[in-house]
């Protein structure tokens, strides 16, 4: 009888050399050779290839993960523990998974095998300091930033808008000559950022100054036009801010860690911020709390004063805990699809005070930067929205008949819909199960903690007991949105199903179906639709063109 033994082998990066991904599969096959019978021997390899072991959310990993639960192999082998992951909390659920599942673990360089009780422990202490050395490193990373602080000086990246790159020599104690880099400020640019903070503090809306930067055509360094989002990172960004008594006090009251005397806050240069933020793979990198921050005055030039820099992180402080606000409604379908022909911007549905014959508001489209500009920067005529939306309506409804590309898309758009709630529910499922393995992972961690009476350990579960609650509130949150798309896609099954299922009938397509569900068909139908001033034209995936006339 032939025996499934599956191989994993991860690197972070795509390299040939040292403990590369072939050189890992050899050593393994080389221990399977040796370990079984080779003839009876039904081998799967599964390789992750410019991945980090932070996490394992890996394709391969996760896909070799899938099939153990499908009993595809009842061994599994790596070339070394931290190949698969050095974090214990990972670690030892993996382990303690692939045990349920009956899967067997081998490390082939640390020499443990899961199939006796001894190699389980001490794999798991192995791990334990594969941990340790991270965290190890990651000290090591914070005490280098600590000593850069004291310097001021630019560790490079993507330089802040106001201020360029320049290097700078200095000897060192020993005699030798070395390099550094400090920002160096570049006039123009600096008094676009000062009326930014002007115009913020005057408004008080990120909105009217996005406007005003428009309406007086200041661009970005990549030459397009500012955005809120830019803005406002802007307005964070404490290198602006002048190192002065002011910025002294709001960095000791914060409780930043300050690696510059008092004296050197000279009202003249500028702050130098380190681990303000924390990077992470694949998702939006996350502002740290003040009290993490690392700071030290630079050796470039400040541009705004602390007073005023404080201000404005007061004003957007409050601006971000205003409650949120739900958008008025209207019955606009042409939202994110409808583009102005004169500049190539949005255009979006904005409301009049007027009603239409069937007691419906009426409204027209206003191209984004027309309105933000007032009509410097575009001059597009409007478009009225209830004519346009009924004529293009209608006549999508029609092609329905005549149109199979029309009822495919359709089909499409409904099969996408039970495959997302599907989905939904599975991801449900697996939060829930998520929950109750975290609350059982801090039983088990409170009951070690109880039994320990030593300090040092008792610090290592404290802080696992820590990060386990850490988790749980995420979970929580993603268990609680989870839920509410479900309820969400349970109300729109009904109509949705109603409409396809009438899909060649024209009039009662166009009576059942919803504002949204228009909207979401329109925008699996149409490509982009154009605005010329006289006419709308609409562009489908496969590239059909129908022209609208706006009477």
């Amino acid at each position: 009888m032939k025996k499934s033994v599956a191989i994993y082998s991860r690197k972070s990066k795509f390299t040939g050399k040292g403990e590369s991904i072939e050189n890992q599969i050899e050593l393994c096959k080389q221990y399977i050779d040796n370990a079984y019978d080779k003839e009876s021997i039904e081998l799967f390899i599964y390789e992750d290839e410019g991945f980090s072991a932070k996490n394992t959310f890996r394709p391969q990993f996760q896909t070799m993960l899938q099939e153990a639960k499908k009993k595809k192999f009842s061994v599994l082998v790596c070339y070394r523990l931290d190949r698969i992951s050095r974090n214990v909390s990972d670690f030892a659920n993996l382990i303690e998974e692939l045990h349920q599942l009956g899967v067997d673990f081998v490390s082939i360089k640390e020499k443990f095998d899961t199939s006796n009780p001894m190699g389980r422990a001490m794999m798991y202490i192995s791990s334990v300091f594969a941990q340790l050395e991270r965290e190890t490193i990651a000290e090591r990373i914070r005490d280098n930033m600590y000593e850069l602080s004291k310097t001021g000086r630019w560790l490079g990246g993507t330089t802040p808008t106001g201020y360029t790159s320049e290097s700078i020599e200095r000897v060192s104690v020993d005699g030798k000559l070395k390099k550094a880099c400090k920002l160096k400020i570049i006039p123009e640019e600096a008094q676009m950022i000062s009326l930014i903070f002007k115009t913020y503090l005057d408004t008080g809306s990120l909105t009217k100054t996005d406007a005003y930067l428009i309406q007086k055509k200041y661009k970005t360094k990549n030459k397009k036009y500012f955005t809120r989002f830019a803005i406002r990172s802007i307005l964070s960004n404490p290198v602006y801010m002048i190192a002065d008594q002011e910025a002294y006090r709001y960095v000791i009251d914060k409780g930043m860690n300050l690696f510059s005397e008092e004296k050197s806050f000279d009202g003249k240069r500028g702050l130098m911020v380190y681990n303000r933020t924390q990077q992470r793979d694949g998702r939006a990198h996350r502002v740290n709390s003040m009290q993490e921050w690392i700071v030290s005055v630079g050796k470039h030039e400040g541009i705004i004063t602390g007073n005023d820099w404080i201000k404005v992180q007061e004003l957007l402080s409050i601006n971000q805990s205003k409650s949120y606000r739900k958008p008025r409604s209207n019955t606009a379908i042409l939202s994110g699809v409808l583009i102005c022909g004169n500049c190539g911007d949005y255009m979006r549905p904005k409301m009049s005070k007027g009603y239409t014959e069937n007691g419906n508001r009426s409204f027209y489209y206003l191209c984004n930067r027309k309105e933000k500009s007032h009509g410097d920067c575009c001059n597009m005529i409007n478009l009225n929205g209830n004519n346009s939306d009924a004529a293009i309506w209608e006549e999508l409804c029609k092609l329905f008949k005549v149109n199979t590309y029309f009822i495919r898309q359709m089909e499409s758009l409904y099969q996408s819909f039970e495959r997302n709630k599907k989905e939904h529910i599975s991801d449900l499922v697996r939060l829930k199960k998520l929950m109750k393995e975290n609350e059982k992972e801090i039983s088990l961690l409170v009951n070690a903690l109880a039994l320990s009476t030593e300090s040092t350990a008792n610090q290592y579960i404290l802080k696992q007991i820590e990060e386990y609650h850490e988790k749980r509130e995420q979970l929580q949150k993603q268990l609680e949105e989870a839920e509410a798309q479900n309820n969400k896609n349970e109300a729109s099954d009904t109509e949705l199903s109603a409409i396809v299922s009438c899909m060649f009938d024209a009039t009662t397509l166009f009576d059942k179906a919803s504002v949204e569900s228009r909207r979401r068909m329109i925008r699996k139908l149409v490509k982009k639709a154009v605005w010329d001033g006289v006419d709308v034209h609409l562009y489908y995936d496969n590239e059909v063109q129908e022209v609208f006339p706006s009477n």
